[in-house]
């Protein structure tokens, strides 16, 4: 599994994590887990419990796919993500980083006021692929 990245300030992103990946992180300041990926999808370990251990908050927001991509949890995510900023540094992570990358852009776009073209410049650098045609369909219906 590839290691966690760094795409803003205090800000990680990742396919899942191993538990070295968590503990590391916490040794840098990461103080919130938001997983974003679907109850069912296969882990290894209890991330939830190893991120206790570790004194991380663990928050579970399922994004299953492109048809989980809508306003409400978009908001859901904008509250996370700022909880996440009051406490430290914050990993977000799904299986591969796509739904990681279309989240923060559409948090970019519709929670933040910022442009289209920049949101997706952020959520690309977050791990936005193929999740990004939803991001404009979504994005544009808001008037992004």
């Amino acid at each position: 599994m590839t290691a966690p990245t760094r795409f803003a300030e205090d800000h990680y992103a990742s396919g899942q994590p191993t538990a070295a990946h968590l503990a590391e992180l916490a040794r840098e300041g990461v103080r919130t887990v938001i997983n974003l990926r679907a109850p069912d999808e296969p882990t290894e370990y209890d991330e939830a419990a190893e991120a206790a251990r570790l004194g991380l908050q663990y928050v579970a927001l399922p994004i299953a796919g492109a048809a989980d991509l809508d306003r409400e949890r978009v908001r859901q995510f904008g509250l996370l993500l700022d909880a996440a900023r009051r406490e430290g540094g914050v990993l977000i992570h799904c299986a591969s980083s796509n739904r990681v990358g279309a989240m923060v852009a559409l948090d970019e776009a519709l929670n933040r006021g910022g442009s289209l073209q920049a949101a997706l410049a952020h959520g690309r650098a977050a791990g936005l692929a193929s999740l990004e045609p939803a991001v404009v369909a979504l994005a544009g219906r808001e008037g992004a």
